[in-house]
């Protein structure tokens, strides 16, 4: 593979791809490829018929799809233009799609009209009538006769009367500190706020993860759903930018994972531990031929040492690293000789390209073995919050720091390991109490797969915890799971209740959704 540059935008990897390695595969939905030359002829297309829609830099333009390559296309033909993208996750109910697009206010929308047996064109048709400022409705599959959106090769057909000269010169006004998309976040506590992600930072969190992660030939595998910056940073730039390909699936299923891996020779398998476990317990796995894979790596959750070890066993490379939305891409990674506890515990430490610190309240950094905040200082983080400048000031300090609200210890070594979320700490009997090192402890537990812990009120404590528990065969009973904590935490820290969950609820991502378990708990203690 050719070593990649370090170009100003990131759309502009398009064109520079399809010049120095035109006939490489760029991307793959099914059994269908496109090179890197048909990629940038048809984010050219679709460049074209924006600009004769109107749309300018700073512009919104707005995508309800699957993990598809039209996705890609509609996000670099918009990026390319300086204009802004916001995905629309499928599963999104009418509520969510009004406040989105309410929100970031696009000129047009393209979206799908049925996806999965859901038939979206009544919603649609009434989210026109709330949302007139919305200029143009492109569908883009085929539409049932009489429908009131704008098909895909009318829209397109639009964009001939542009000359190329055009939109080279909307491409040349782009900056690489403009945002390139908006990813709007989980929305946990109140309304999602919707994060602005520079070109830089996509360009440059894309290089230091190449940096770190660089199988050749690079094929990923994404299953993401479009509005998460797992999809469009972690994967998708980050294969764009080394000039890879990335086979799309357009949702995650164990069985199709598995297959893809084995008939695409996908060398990249990135997820959460929830969809490896997943995976390793659907039938097909043992009988799949998984040797092309180079690299495994997760984020977004701890994986326990179980998985770890079940993980090494196939043989490849292991990896995770910590991120989130406001930081545009992973800012620290495990080490490349990694051990199972280094993979299982820690979240590695960061890169020189990275300006890292743990700190206090008061903003001084904190003592190794101390929590304190993950704060992350530089160029490549987001612009900030759209609209939402209070919100803004709250996250990144004058002194340039985001404030990601991640609790970690700096170990011996020189690793960080996760305690928990500043929102999640909880003081039982006045001792500070941090869930995730009790889901560690938990997740040592040979019966325990998975495990996540949540406070709830105690008349005498002030909070407890309440763990629950993802079996991985036979149920562990509350009194061993409680025999379990002790021997390795101190009594406070020791979780009041113990539930065992066969399916626990999951954030669209692959997360256990924890304000859901709260829910449960307050549930349980009030029977």
């Amino acid at each position: 593979m050719i070593e990649p540059p370090f170009l100003r935008r990131i759309s502009d990897y398009v064109a520079w791809y399809a010049a120095a390695t035109p006939d490489a595969p760029a991307m793959v939905i099914d059994e269908h490829c496109t090179s890197y030359r048909e990629l940038a002829r048809q984010v050219d297309e679709l460049s074209r018929a924006l600009l004769a829609a109107g749309v300018q830099r700073g512009d919104r333009v707005a995508t309800l799809t699957t993990p598809h390559p039209e996705y890609l296309v509609v996000f670099l033909a918009t990026a390319s233009l300086g204009a802004i993208w916001v995905g629309l996750n499928p599963r999104y109910q009418r509520q969510e799609l009004l406040y989105v697009l309410s929100d970031s206010e696009p000129k047009i929308v393209l979206t799908r009209t049925r996806i999965a047996g859901r038939d979206y064109l009544p919603e649609l048709h009434a989210l026109r009538r709330s949302l007139p400022q919305i200029e143009h409705w492109i569908a883009l599959d085929e539409m049932p006769a009489g429908g009131e959106l704008t098909t895909l090769p009318v829209f397109l057909n639009r964009g001939n009367e542009i000359a190329p000269a055009h939109v080279e010169q909307a491409r040349t006004q782009v900056a690489p500190e403009d945002p390139a998309l908006i990813v709007y976040t989980s929305g946990s506590t109140g309304q999602p706020k919707g994060a602005l992600l520079p070109h830089r930072g996509l360009v440059r969190c894309s290089l230091v993860q190449y940096s770190q992660w660089h199988p050749a030939p690079l094929r990923t595998l994404n299953f993401f759903p479009i509005n998460h910056i797992g999809c469009v940073g972690d994967v998708s730039c980050y294969t764009l930018v080394a000039g890879g390909c990335i086979v799309f699936l357009e949702k995650f299923d164990p069985a199709a994972v598995l297959e893809r891996i084995e008939s695409q020779r996908v060398t990249f398998w990135g997820g959460v531990p929830t969809t490896f476990l997943l995976s390793m317990a659907d039938p097909a796995f043992a009988s799949t031929d998984l040797s092309s894979l180079q690299f495994i790596f997760w984020s977004g959750a701890a994986a326990s040492v179980e998985l770890v070890d079940r993980l090494a066993a196939m043989g490849v490379r292991l990896a995770t690293s910590y991120g989130l939305t406001e930081t545009v891409g992973s800012v620290t990674f495990t080490s490349a000789d990694a051990s199972r506890e280094e993979l299982a515990e820690t979240i590695g430490s960061a890169p020189a390209a990275y300006e890292v610190r743990l700190a206090d309240a008061n903003g001084e950094v904190t003592a190794r073995d101390t929590p304190g905040e993950i704060q992350v200082r530089g160029d490549f983080i987001m612009c900030g919050y759209w609209r939402r400048p209070d919100a803004t000031a709250d996250a990144i300090d004058r002194e340039g720091w985001l404030h990601t609200g991640d609790l970690a210890v700096r170990r011996a070594d020189g690793r960080l390991r996760l305690v928990g979320r500043l929102k999640e700490i909880f003081k039982s009997g006045g001792y500070n109490i941090y869930p995730r090192e009790i889901e560690q402890a938990l997740e040592l537990h040979a019966s325990v797969a998975l495990a996540a812990v949540v406070a709830v009120p105690d008349p005498i404590y002030g909070e407890v915890g309440h763990a629950f528990v993802v079996a991985t065969g036979s149920e562990p009973s509350s009194e061993e799971l409680q025999a379990h904590c002790r021997r390795l935490l101190a009594n406070y820290k020791v979780p009041k209740r113990f539930t065992v969950l066969r399916d626990p609820p999951m954030l669209p991502i692959g997360k256990i959704d924890k304000r859901r378990l709260r829910e449960l708990a307050l549930a349980e203690q009030s029977m």
